[in-house]
């Protein structure tokens, strides 16, 4: 079985305080149920949260300070199988070592669809 998919999303707000981005639900995304596969989810609200604890306009790869991921709690409340989600990513802990940050993820109507918590530490 060979199978494909494609995440494609924009950012759309983004300050030292918070991160806004719209991702389109299509085909690509969905599980079998027809409905956003969890894993698109969080990669999505991921890349926010760590676009946030980057903190800077350009990613270089290997750069000192790139925000690794160390650990994701994730409630998922909803989903829906068209439209677009919405994320809101704010800091919880803003440090130069570590920094915890809580992604919302919503859907039609501003209803909640997942609550992410997701810790970065800076790489050295």
């Amino acid at each position: 079985m060979k199978l494909h998919g494609e995440i494609e999303f924009t950012i759309t707000d983004r300050t030292p305080e918070h991160v806004l981005a719209e991702m389109p639900i299509r085909p690509s995304i969905l599980n079998p149920y027809g409905v956003v596969n969890a894993g698109a989810m969080l990669w999505f609200a991921d890349v926010c949260a760590t676009v946030l604890a980057y903190g800077k306009e350009e990613f270089v790869p290997g750069a000192p300070g790139f925000p690794l991921g160390i650990s994701l709690n994730a409630i998922f409340v909803g989903n829906q199988k068209d439209g677009v989600f919405k994320t809101k990513s704010t800091f919880i802990k803003r440090g130069r070592q570590l920094s915890i940050v809580r992604t919302t993820i919503t859907g039609a109507n501003d209803r909640l669809i997942a609550d992410v918590t997701t810790s970065h530490f800076a790489a050295t």
